[in-house]
């Protein structure tokens, strides 16, 4: 297998990790080939579309070993079938809140670096709330339930013309600064089932937007026989994301955001009854009307009566809601 790998033609993408002195985590894949960056943002459909389908055309590659260099600490694993690799770990020297870089290494068979990837860790300060947002139809204007429509969107769009939903902009960031100082932002973790190929495209959308900066948490690559399939997939991981987020952070409430278009409802109320004393409210954007008595009838489920929840039509109404239960200053 080493001998038919292209070593220097290696990329080592690196994802925003997160965590604290005791639990950091940072994820990131393995790929043939340089990058897809778009070179211009146009209007253009058919170059949106090529855009797209490039980050889609990739070759991951299996089974070789990454380094990850942390201060003076060196750690070591292989990347799996998909080229996706993760560590977990303990720092060894304290870290402060805020972000910080870190580098992750494609070794050869004889333990050369091949590529270097850099990446950063987002340590959260010690705020009151933290907040798990989904991204598509919750913040993202996606069209998730109309497979033709959302590919439509998909296609012909770019990153800085995609839509946010009317003042949603203005609520994260109002939720960012929450009983809290500006130099002490609350931390925003985006959990979606959108494919780490979308990665570099979301993090241009959320920063031409304005909205809070945050670790991202997606789902598995997919190659481009699978574009057609992007955000379908089995929700059970998506749970299992936000359950690792609250363990990180045990001392820290958490804020519940998404839609009712797919399995937010179901997931998060889930969540709420195995952390009842962990969930200070739940907000889903009511995209589906034909799921809105289900919605209700799953926030209506929910065994601790103290958790909020509210589900609505437009993002003024989640404001006034928590401007009334005292979320928002």
């Amino acid at each position: 297998m080493g001998n038919k790998i292209d070593y220097s033609g290696a990329t080592v993408k690196v994802y925003h990790g997160y965590g604290h002195k005791g639990d950091l985590v940072v994820y990131g894949h393995v790929l043939a080939g340089k990058l897809v960056r778009p070179s211009k943002f146009t209007n253009n459909a058919l170059t949106n579309s090529i855009h797209l389908a490039k980050l889609f055309f990739v070759k991951p590659i299996p089974n070789v070993q990454v380094e990850l260099e942390w201060g003076n600490q060196r750690l070591y694993c292989t990347t799996e079938a998909d080229g996706f690799f993760k560590f977990e770990w303990q720092s060894a020297a304290s870290v402060e809140a805020g972000w910080h870089h870190v580098n992750v290494n494609l070794l050869t068979p004889q333990g050369y670096i091949a590529a270097t990837g850099q990446g950063k860790i987002f340590v959260p300060h010690s705020t009151q709330y933290g907040f798990i947002s989904d991204i598509d139809d919750t913040v993202l204007v996606s069209h998730s339930a109309d497979t033709g429509k959302k590919l439509r969107v998909m296609f012909t769009e770019n990153p800085r013309s995609r839509k946010t939903f009317a003042d949603v902009v203005k609520y994260y960031q109002l939720l960012a600064l929450a009983h809290t100082e500006p130099e002490l932002p609350n931390p925003f973790f985006y959990v979606s089932n959108s494919e780490w190929n979308l990665y570099d495209d979301l993090n241009e959308f959320f920063k031409h937007n304005d909205l809070p900066k945050g670790a991202f948490l997606l789902n598995s690559i997919k190659k481009w026989y699978q574009l057609f399939k992007t955000g379908n997939t089995k929700h059970q991981g998506k749970l299992m994301r936000v359950v690792r987020i609250l363990k990180v952070f045990p001392k820290q409430r958490f804020v519940l955001l998404g839609d009712n278009s797919q399995k937010d409802p179901e997931i998060y109320a889930t969540i709420a009854n195995k952390y009842p004393d962990r969930i200070v409210a739940i907000y889903l954007r009511n995209i589906s009307l034909e799921k809105e008595a289900p919605t209700l009838h799953l926030l209506e489920s929910i065994q601790n009566k103290e958790i909020h929840t509210c589900l609505f039509k437009h993002t003024d109404e989640a404001i006034a809601h928590s401007i009334s239960i005292g979320l928002l200053n």
